[in-house]
């Protein structure tokens, strides 16, 4: 079995910062891409960051140069990814999703989710 447990959320005023957090464990072989998305009320879950076991990252448009993942791979079993959210906007307000590609112990692929962590902005 493999977890995704997610941590950080809450509620901040506008242009206030948060940090994110994700542990995986479990059976795990080895991680591929990390990443978080976010669903808003009404609107489809969309990719937010993610990064990939060498570190390369991807950013969503609208949070490019406000949003910073990094991860610090294998320490024992455990992965984090660690978002770090600046300026926050009303609109950043959504539940966060951690995501994982793994590989697990019986090699096989696929993705995993976290429970979700609600993130509110207040204008």
């Amino acid at each position: 079995q493999v977890q995704l447990v997610e941590s950080g959320g809450g509620l901040v005023q506008a242009g206030g910062s948060l940090r994110l957090s994700c542990a995986a464990s479990g059976s795990i072989f080895r991680i591929n891409s990390m990443g978080w998305y976010r669903q808003a009320p009404g609107k489809s879950r969309e990719l937010v960051a993610a990064i990939t076991r060498d570190g390369s990252t991807n950013y969503a448009d609208s949070v490019k140069g406000r949003f910073t993942i990094s991860r610090d791979n294998a320490k024992n079993t455990v992965y984090m990814v660690y978002p770090q959210m600046n300026s926050l906007k009303p609109e950043d307000t959504a539940v966060y999703y951690c995501n994982a590609d793994i590989l697990d112990r019986w090699l096989i692929q696929r993705d995993y989710w976290g429970q979700g962590t609600q993130v509110t902005v207040s204008s």
